[in-house]
């Protein structure tokens, strides 16, 4: 096999006779430290040594970068500040090294150079402080506004020069943040809100344990909503107070919510209870009053709310007797209730709403009877008629045997009556009162099956409106 021939390299041309490489340029160590305490490598390029100078440049752009972005702690400042010792040193040390000279010019731009960084970085932090001072007085204050008005300042020289302002302006724009949602939710909670209630404690929670240094501004967030108390509607301030009532304490400046329910509960618990009796809510009006009741003995509001709790019973009785009372008034009957306003049963005309079968007790006179509860003393279930005691027994001949009479007795109208007291709901009278009336007509007046059949062997007696008054009026009409 042929390889292919190698062309030889011809060889350096040999130097002219009489030439010699330049010296080392002299250095002077103090242009190239004072080149490099400008953190940009300038002493490294002085002295030439590009190589060095980028790289060390690089290692510093990398620095401030992480310290701007993701490693914003003090430790990081001191490796940066370690980092400019070095980098003086290093210049320093390699120039000494070298043959040395006095070179003002590059002093001079070494000098400008790192006197610019230094004044730059030096203007930048005690910007930063002032920046600070005004963040740290604005949360001795509570004032989030201030603190983030003074946060708007805070540039990306400042994140380069003061690293842990920054974070520390990052927590304070956060907590407020997070106040300002729990502002928001807050406000929300008292139209009675209790999620919105709820989500804005435990975001104010959460600030205080993860973002110390921020009590008095969630102080100013809590003020703020402690004294929207009362709310517009009494019913929504019942609604937190018993929510925060209820709360479980957890021993920071949040427990003394708990401080104004006693000085807004009563009035709210009573001023709800009115505005939802007018609603006729009867029974949740009486909640609010017994809360009132069991919650606050001895308050000087007290006898409004027993006052209150007695209307609610009152009314709930009522309706309650209405409804059983309504169409047939059957319902009543079944299940009797009771209306506590009612006037008692006792002498005189005691007005009853009659119930049942209405044949006679709607001949009652009118001022014996009433539709209104209000009105009434009784509640009158009349039931079927019924033969009651005879009266007299006649003889009546029918067409089909003329010669043959027949008998026919007379009875009394028998109507079982059970009457209750409405104030009570309990049973007066359980009777089957008895109609009289006239008895053995001249002609009966009858209808059977058959025609011309033989008569009834019992009637009732024919009942004048006077008579059936008598038999009811001795228990309606004291």
């Amino acid at each position: 096999m042929d390889y292919p021939t190698l062309p030889v390299p011809e060889p350096a041309p040999a130097p002219e006779p009489g030439w010699t490489p330049p010296p080392p340029r002299p250095q002077d160590p103090l242009a190239v430290a004072l080149g490099n305490a400008s953190l940009l490598s300038v002493g490294y390029f002085l002295m030439r040594k590009v190589r060095l100078g980028v790289i060390t440049l690089l290692i510093t752009l990398a620095l401030v970068a992480a310290q701007t972005g993701t490693v914003r702690e003090t430790w990081l400042e001191f490796t940066l500040l370690g980092w400019w010792l070095l980098m003086v040193w290093h210049g320093w040390f390699l120039a000494r090294r070298a043959e040395q000279a006095v070179r003002k010019g590059q002093r001079l731009w070494a000098l400008a150079a790192a006197l610019v960084v230094l004044l730059v970085v030096g203007f930048l932090r005690f910007d930063a402080a002032g920046i600070e001072r005004e963040v740290t007085a604005a949360k001795e204050r509570g004032d989030c506004g201030q603190a983030l008005s003074a946060l708007d300042q805070v540039g990306f020289g400042h994140r380069v020069a003061d690293a842990p302002l920054t974070v520390r302006g990052e927590q304070t724009a956060d907590a407020c943040q997070r106040l300002r949602r729990s502002a928001d939710k807050l406000t929300a909670a008292l139209t009675g809100n209790t999620e919105a209630l709820k989500a804005g404690f435990d975001e104010l929670a959460n600030v205080l344990a993860n973002l110390p240094g921020h009590e008095k501004m969630t102080d100013t967030v809590l003020n703020a909503f402690l004294g929207g108390l009362p709310a517009k509607s009494p019913c929504h301030t019942v609604v937190v107070t018993t929510w925060l009532r209820q709360r479980q304490a957890t021993k920071n400046t949040l427990d003394r919510a708990a401080e104004v329910v006693d000085k807004h509960a009563p009035l709210a618990l009573a001023e709800c209870g009115d505005l939802i009796m007018d609603g006729k809510q009867w029974e949740q009006a009486k909640a609010q009053y017994q809360q009132l009741i069991d919650q606050y003995p001895g308050h000087e509001l007290i006898g409004r709310a027993e006052e209150g709790v007695r209307k609610a019973t009152l009314a709930i009785e009522l309706d309650n007797v209405r409804g059983l009372l309504r169409g047939s008034k059957s319902a009543y009957c079944a299940s009797p209730a009771k209306y506590s306003a009612a006037p008692p049963y006792g002498k005189g005309t005691n007005r009853a709403i009659m119930a049942g079968e209405g044949e006679y007790t709607g001949r009652l006179p009118g001022e014996w009877k009433t539709e209104d509860p209000t009105q009434a003393v009784l509640v009158v279930c009349a039931g079927r008629k019924e033969y009651g005691a005879m009266v007299r027994s006649c003889l009546y001949q029918n067409k089909m045997l003329p010669r043959v009479p027949h008998s026919v007795a007379f009875h009394k109208i028998a109507i079982p009556v059970r009457a209750y007291e409405l104030r009570t709901g309990k049973r007066v009278v359980d009777a089957k009162v008895e109609v009289g009336g006239s008895v053995c007509p001249r002609v009966l007046h009858y209808r059977t099956i058959f025609n011309d059949g033989p008569p009834p062997s019992q009637v009732y007696v024919t009942e004048s409106d006077k008579e059936v008054h008598a038999a009811f009026g001795w228990f309606i009409n004291q």
